[in-house]
């Protein structure tokens, strides 16, 4: 029997920790066939090179579409994206998938969604109808929803944003969120283990920390950061562990201001531009808070029990749940947003938030989907009108 091919695009560390539970599953069904591309970020030495962390997992890597500029202006990044679709109109015309699964809202899954809509094959997309209103990825993840067939979101509200959109509901199945799996049936370090990894010592109090930029904002980000060191002064007990921003327009500016601080704050700062799925797992359950914008301070966070101070727009008005605290960008509100996080009352909140899909089974779930689904006639949409 011919197998199913799924392609599985990732271009972020971010991105791929959450999809590769998916691609496991897919991997060990003996009738489907994965394959993986590589683009974006996961290539690019200054980023880290983290196609190394997916080769480290036992997958293959089928392709690898360069589309990443050194500039992260906004021209620089619409090249990316054109030179992103230019490559995948390639590698899909080579690798001949029955389904590409996407995930998210980056420009680079932005550039394969084109490049497969184009060549009509049917697309699989996660996590869309959420909103994040300070960042371009809200539009790139409604742009994408409108080019998917097939959508996996992770809440009920999400659903009906998809439905809204014109998507039939009979193409979109609330899975949950499939980065959850890893953290449920994760073995978790030792502070001890953490520290040797690391060779760094964080202690019993340190923040997590992750700020992107706002892509939406015309200025200001240099500003923004600044704003955020300076609130981090305020605690000095605490230890700092940084994970750098992505290459949206602006990531290089705010990754060059946090190298200065760290150069000059040696025994309390600790920077990386990745620090892998397993370890910043282990480092946000053994950390105090999580601080800046990230999702992952709205998703995975929470699954720990761990308090979030959310910095700014980038994460407006998208689904949380757990105990985030939202601030503005400047430092009085970002400094007294942590210290309601550091409350002695807020682990008891924590421990007693419902957390839905948390069973471990949203990949096994979307797998099984994107193998049985009737791809018949798929690409042939109809808009789905609200009644």
């Amino acid at each position: 029997m011919k197998k199913r091919k799924i392609c599985v695009v990732t271009g972020t560390r971010a991105e791929y920790g959450l999809l590769a539970g998916i691609m496991k599953e897919i991997l060990d069904d003996r009738e489907l066939q994965l394959q993986v591309v590589a683009t974006g970020m996961h290539l690019s030495t200054e980023f880290g090179l983290t196609y190394k962390e997916i080769e480290r997992d036992g997958f293959h890597i089928d392709e690898r579409v360069e589309m990443l500029l050194s500039s992260d202006t906004p021209v620089g990044v619409a090249k990316s994206i054109g030179l992103g679709t230019i490559g995948f109109a390639d590698v899909l015309a080579r690798l001949q998938p029955d389904i590409v699964l996407l995930l998210g809202d980056r420009f680079e899954a932005l550039a394969a969604a084109q490049a497969a809509l184009v060549a009509k094959i049917p697309l699989a997309h996660i996590h869309g109808g959420e909103i994040t209103e300070g960042a371009v990825d809200d539009e790139i993840r409604h742009a994408i929803t409108k080019m998917a067939q097939i959508h996996f979101v992770s809440a009920p509200e999400h659903k009906k944003r998809v439905i809204q959109l014109g998507e039939s509901p009979s193409m979109v199945f609330e899975v949950g969120a499939p980065g959850m799996d890893y953290i449920m049936k994760m073995k978790y370090w030792s502070l001890n283990q953490l520290e040797n990894d690391l060779n760094f010592r964080l202690g019993n109090k340190f923040f997590l920390i992750t700020y992107h930029p706002e892509t939406l904002k015309e200025e200001g980000i240099d500003d923004e950061i600044g704003e955020l060191l300076s609130a981090l002064d305020f605690f000095p007990d605490y230890k700092l562990l940084f994970t750098k921003a992505n290459s949206d327009a602006g990531g290089r500016d705010i990754n060059q201001r946090i190298d200065e601080y760290a150069s000059k704050n040696t025994a309390r700062v600790y920077c990386t531009m990745s620090l892998g799925r397993e370890r910043y797992l282990n480092a946000m359950n053994l950390c105090t808070a999580v601080i800046g914008n990230s999702s992952s301070g709205l998703f995975e966070a929470p699954v720990l029990r761990k308090p979030v101070v959310n910095i700014g727009n980038r994460q407006k008005n998208r689904f949380r749940f757990g105990f985030v605290t939202d601030c503005q960008t400047e430092r009085q509100s970002i400094q007294d947003a942590i210290c309601s996080v550091l409350r002695p009352d807020v682990g008891k909140y924590l421990s007693q938030v419902h957390i839905a899909h948390a069973d471990g089974k949203v990949s096994c779930h979307i797998k099984n989907i994107l193998k049985n689904f009737d791809l018949a006639g798929i690409c042939q949409k109809k808009f789905y009108d609200l009644k």
